[in-house]
């Protein structure tokens, strides 16, 4: 048993190996059969390439890799591989043969056939990821599978459909005169923009959506495809060195700090109540409670969720799913009807339909039948009179996106994100936290002046808008489309929730809601019935490590809050507030490795460090209040251990 990989991710499961290639000018990071992180000098070209099977239920397959050749003589490098990516409807075996080029050049191919007759696939084949910066915004000219090319600018506002169809090549330039072009072979493809799902990428995939899926493969079909990327200008002579320290800087106070929820759902109803004082101790401002009428005994979740109100004072946010299958007058006057027996009072509501909890692509039409927006708000308001009445989806900023709330008709517009939809490995799920800042940015630009709440929001997934259900994982590992993700209660959980909450602060969210009392997203420590234990050693523990993020992010609800900014946003996450006269300043280490953070723009005053990390994980498993543990600090430089989140205060 590993207790630090325990401790850092909540699973026994090792991190994937990774080894990076140079050539040329350029190097790229080899990963369990696909190549990351490309960069020409300091700039990130493409950040993957990954040949993908994704299962009929849009779950992709983690590959077992064999056979594994990597020759890196003459300036560049050839790497070889067989590929075997179990799913559900049997194992898709392909050959994997890369090469990079002394002058930057790679050269990609993937060939391989299903061994099942009954194989079904959502996608299979070539799959490109753009990074965010120095891409979006910026110019690019497509290639496309005729011949014919255009040039347009990749759009800063995330949008709902594809921005560039039937696609053969890309070319756009990822640092000031070096262009980067990259072809496909084999079938067409097209992009969608990534951040749609909180990726940080914009994404060229082969088959177009237009076409049906899940779609069969045969036993011994053959699918090739090749993807070649290609440098030119005043390429830089080597690739850039290993980065330096972040530094962080604040500023002036600007708005205020987000409040902070839970979310609750019914069959975790009865157990949230028993974890209410740790609740309580938290601080959390709002509960995030949700029924399902088309579940059978829906209504008993109600007291429950009237008795965690108060014993923990937090005010309820009752979110309503109704059938469809009546008029929204009927089915809100029939919860209404069941949350007065209960004695609940919601301080909000938010309703959705059914058939809104499923995702309908571009050129898919909406089920007919759906209740409008507008028909919604106008049920809620007569049924439950008095109450803010929300709107927007209880699935990800996807749907939302694509089915857009009109402006002035709701008190509030929320919309839910996960961070397993696309990938599953550790890098990839902590790169999530860059695209929420657009997603923010993009939201508001719907929604105008209305007010704006996010989640509830976790790594894992409540449940599955693409596919028939979320992806079982009975032994804890790192998967897509799970609702069990076993980083949630490591320290990583920890520096992604500070991660993402910074982010809500400094998009100007009126309020957020991230994790849960207990269950597959709690904060509280409970047995879990997997192949590994969560916490190894730690006896007595009560709490998981992120509790101790939403407990101190709970304390700053509407505070002043101060400007901070991270040299490399990439690697350190911060967010910063002003209570009285103590300055509190939080900062979260997103790598595996340890980082210097520089602070600058302190103010004077006796200053104290709380630490969050490896070192101190049982004491913080067993003190719910071990964020109030602090040492003296002086400098103005703190070192983070992996993952480990730090919190300076500073009392003028």
């Amino acid at each position: 048993m590993n207790a630090q990989s325990i401790r850092l991710y909540g699973t026994a499961e090792p991190s994937r190996e990774q080894r990076v290639l140079p050539a040329g000018p350029i190097s790229a990071t080899l990963e369990n059969g696909a190549l990351r992180w490309i960069r020409i000098g300091e700039a990130e070209a493409i950040r993957a390439i990954a040949f993908l099977i994704r299962d009929r239920n849009w779950s992709t397959a983690n590959p077992e890799i064999s056979d594994l050749s990597i020759d890196e003589s003459g300036g560049g490098f050839k790497v070889s591989f067989t590929a075997r990516c179990p799913t559900i409807d049997g194992d898709f075996v392909w050959r994997g043969t890369f090469a990079g080029s002394p002058d930057g050049t790679l050269r990609l191919e993937g060939v391989g056939s299903p061994e099942s007759d009954t194989f079904q696939t959502g996608r299979t084949g070539f799959v490109i990821l753009h990074p965010l910066a120095g891409f979006v915004g910026g110019k690019v000219t497509v290639e496309h599978v005729d011949g014919s090319k255009e040039t347009s600018r990749v759009p800063e506002e995330i949008i709902p459909d594809q921005p560039f169809l039937l696609v053969r090549a890309m070319t756009h330039e990822p640092m000031r005169g070096v262009k980067a072009e990259i072809r496909m072979e084999g079938d067409s493809w097209e992009t969608e923009d990534h951040r749609n799902w909180t990726d940080a990428s914009f994404k060229t995939y082969c088959r177009p959506l237009a076409l049906p899926y899940p779609y069969p493969i045969g036993r011994g079909e053959e699918v090739r495809h090749t993807v070649t990327l290609t440098f030119t200008g005043k390429l830089p002579a080597k690739p850039a060195g290993a980065p330096g320290p972040v530094t962080v800087k604040l500023g002036a106070t600007s708005g205020r700090m987000p409040a902070g929820g839970l979310g609750v759902l019914p069959e975790d109803a009865k157990a949230a109540g028993k974890a209410a004082p740790l609740v309580a101790e938290a601080g959390v401002k709002h509960l995030n409670c949700r029924i399902d009428m088309r579940a059978k005994g829906w209504e008993k979740a109600l007291p429950e969720y009237a008795k965690l109100a108060k014993a923990t004072g937090a005010g309820v946010v009752l979110e309503i799913v109704i059938p469809g299958t009546g008029t929204p007058a009927a089915e809100l006057g029939a919860a209404a009807k069941a949350v007065r027996a209960a004695k609940l009072k919601p301080a909000a509501v938010m309703v959705t339909p059914a058939l809104d909890l499923k995702s309908y692509p571009p050129g898919t039409p909406f089920p007919e039948g759906v209740p409008t927006y507008e028909a919604i708000a106008a049920a809620a308001r007569k049924s439950f009179r008095g109450v803010r009445i929300g709107g927007g989806m209880l699935s990800n900023f996807t749907e939302l996106n694509r089915k857009r709330p009109p402006k002035k008709v709701f008190d509030f517009i929320s919309h839910a994100t996960s961070g397993l939809v696309h990938a599953a490995d550790d890098r990839s799920v902590m790169e999530t936290l860059e695209a929420v800042g657009y997603i923010i940015h993009s939201t508001k630009a719907l929604i105008g002046r209305t007010p704006y709440r996010i989640g509830p929001s976790h790594i894992g997934n409540s449940f599955n808008p693409y596919g028939a259900s979320v992806t079982p994982n009975p032994d804890g590992v790192r998967v897509t489309m799970a609702r069990v993700e076993p980083r949630h209660r490591g320290l990583f959980g920890a520096a992604w929730h500070l991660g993402y909450l910074a982010q809500a602060a400094k998009g100007g969210v009126e309020a957020v809601t991230m994790a849960a009392p207990v269950g597959a997203f709690g904060i509280a420590y409970a047995k879990q019935k997997y192949a590994q234990p969560w916490f190894d050693g730690a006896k007595g523990a009560k709490v998981y490590p992120l509790y101790h993020v939403i407990r101190g992010l709970a304390a700053a609800a509407g505070a002043k809050r101060v400007e901070a900014s991270a040299s490399d946003g990439e690697r350190v996450a911060t967010v910063a507030w002003k209570k009285g006269r103590t300055t509190h300043v939080f900062v979260a280490n997103l790598r595996a490795v340890p980082v210097e953070v520089k602070l600058r723009g302190l103010p004077k005053g006796k200053a104290s460090l709380m630490m969050l990390d490896d070192a101190s994980f049982e004491a913080a498993a067993r003190d719910p209040a071990f964020g109030d543990t602090t040492a003296p600090f002086a400098g103005t430089t703190v070192t983070l251990a992996p993952f480990a989140v730090a919190r300076v205060d500073v009392t003028a």
